[in-house]
């Protein structure tokens, strides 16, 4: 059951007056986090949520606080945040705070930096907002599911001193498998999406919605904060005759720049902020298209012009974003370690040594390796061990024939290179999109000291062996 109309091409529509009363999609649960009182609280449980517009009934679905997306935590850079996270759901789960730098202990993986948190347990998240940047938050246990089933929610940190906008909105992307019913296909876990590309859905909600339109106003500058909450589907959104800026990505200040071919491709549990000046004149509407799959093509939702008008000419304010904190790495003395990704339908094995063991594992029902292994049970030997302190560059090949977005715990790296040649604008990441047989080379400084998980989050690549762990060993970070 598709649920949004297919289009070939970009298209800018003209439209009356009744279609200006308009929501803005921004998530209608906003919270912050009171560092001095009592914890915010997030508790998961099963529900219900209205994906599909009226006349629609209502979807059942795994939630945070009875939402989805769950709230919107919104702190300062340097705020303290407390999270007291319930488990009202009938298994263990856990709360990951995706691509914002904690302790160890904080990051949320079962097994490894916790136990799960037991059906009708808790526990109390606590750790400070060291970066600004857009970053989210999601379950590590049994991820391909309690995520698939929705839950998921945004966490804002926003800079102490930010770019001028008119309007700051954040849009939680996500797509679900549902049956004509109306519910969520109960097929998780299967053979052939982790074989392939990963569980895709049929249909595309912002924000938990189906959305028609969205209102915006001529004149007015936006910050789009774009997350995308998937299993596997990668976005390349298409914004018809607007020209969007990318300011960061993950999180992460970035040079201000247009997106490669006008179109911005963001894999699973990657973000992009974007600024978008409002030029069109009221009244128009200018539709956005999800262009990424070839001949698989759809209209996400339109912009709509209301009938007033903001200003006239674009506002000369800067886009650049202040930098975070982050600890560059020494390429004069990082080391190099090669990462090769193998596995999947129509995959390269490795050659070698590593073969025979490749093949007793794919016996066992694993099927994506790292340097030839498998994530298996609950506890793993690290990948390897970095002193803490120093720097390295991860020459990652991915030797498969499908995406993989690769995301490092604890860390954020500088993407330096792809398929040999350097990265314009040296970007710092925390999940990385490579395409099929591409090579990406990435630098970091170990410096948050830890035993660290390092996967593709396509959740069901994850879940049949893509999945590692990086030790940082403890010691006195150099400067």
């Amino acid at each position: 059951m598709i649920l949004h109309r297919p289009i070939s091409r970009r298209h800018v529509l003209r439209t009356g007056a009744a279609f200006t009363a308009l929501s803005a999609l921004s998530p209608a649960r906003m919270a912050m986090a009171d560092p001095t009182g009592d914890p915010f609280v997030l508790r998961a449980a099963s529900g219900q949520a209205a994906l599909r517009p009226l006349p629609y009934g209502p979807t059942n679905v795994w939630s945070y606080s009875g939402s989805v997306p769950g709230p919107e935590i919104r702190v300062r850079q340097g705020d303290r945040i407390r999270v007291l996270a319930q488990n009202g759901l009938d298994e263990g789960t856990t709360i990951h705070w995706h691509g914002i730098r904690t302790p160890n202990s904080m990051d949320g993986v079962p097994f490894l930096t916790q136990d799960p948190i037991p059906v009708a347990g808790e526990f109390l998240y606590e750790f400070d907002a060291l970066d600004a940047g857009t970053f989210w938050y999601h379950p590590h246990q049994r991820s391909s599911e309690q995520v698939g089933r929705g839950l998921y929610g945004p966490l804002i940190v926003e800079e102490a001193d930010p770019i001028r906008v008119d309007r700051d909105l954040t849009w939680m992307l996500d797509d679900w498998r549902m049956t004509r019913a109306g519910q969520l296909s109960d097929d998780f876990g299967n053979r052939h999406d982790a074989m392939h590309g990963g569980r895709i859905g049929n249909s595309v909600t912002i924000n938990g919605e189906i959305p028609e339109r969205i209102s915006v106003q001529s004149g007015e500058r936006i910050r789009l904060r774009l997350i995308n909450a998937a299993n596997a589907r990668i976005f390349g959104l298409d914004f018809g005759d607007f020209e969007p800026v990318v300011v960061a990505l993950d999180g992460q200040p970035v040079t201000p720049h247009a997106p490669d071919g006008g179109v911005v491709v963001i894999g699973p549990a990657m973000r992009v902020d974007l600024v978008i000046d409002m030029t069109g004149k009221p009244g128009e509407a200018v539709t956005v298209t999800d262009v990424f799959y070839e001949g698989l093509e759809y209209r996400l939702v339109d912009l709509v012009y209301g009938p007033d008008r903001l200003r006239d000419s674009v506002p000369d304010w800067s886009m650049d974003l202040p930098p975070n904190p982050l600890a560059e790495p020494d390429m004069a003395s990082a080391a190099r370690h090669q990462i090769v990704f193998n596995g999947g339908m129509m995959g390269q094995m490795m050659m070698g040594s590593g073969m025979g063991s490749m093949m007793d594992q794919m016996r066992e029902g694993n099927m994506w390796f790292i340097n030839g292994e498998a994530a298996t049970g609950h506890m793993m030997d690290p990948l390897l061990v970095l002193p803490q302190g120093t720097s390295h560059v991860f020459e990652m090949d991915n030797r498969t024939a499908w995406h993989h977005p690769i995301h490092f715990h604890g860390h954020s790296f500088r993407v330096i290179a792809r398929n040999g040649q350097p990265t314009r604008y040296r970007e710092w990441q925390d999940t990385v999109l490579m395409a099929p047989e591409e090579r990406v080379e990435i630098a970091f400084a170990a410096d948050n000291p830890g035993d660290w998980m390092f996967h593709c989050h396509i959740l069901e690549h994850q879940a049949a062996g893509m999945m590692g762990v990086i030790r940082v060993e403890p010691g006195t970070t150099k400067t």
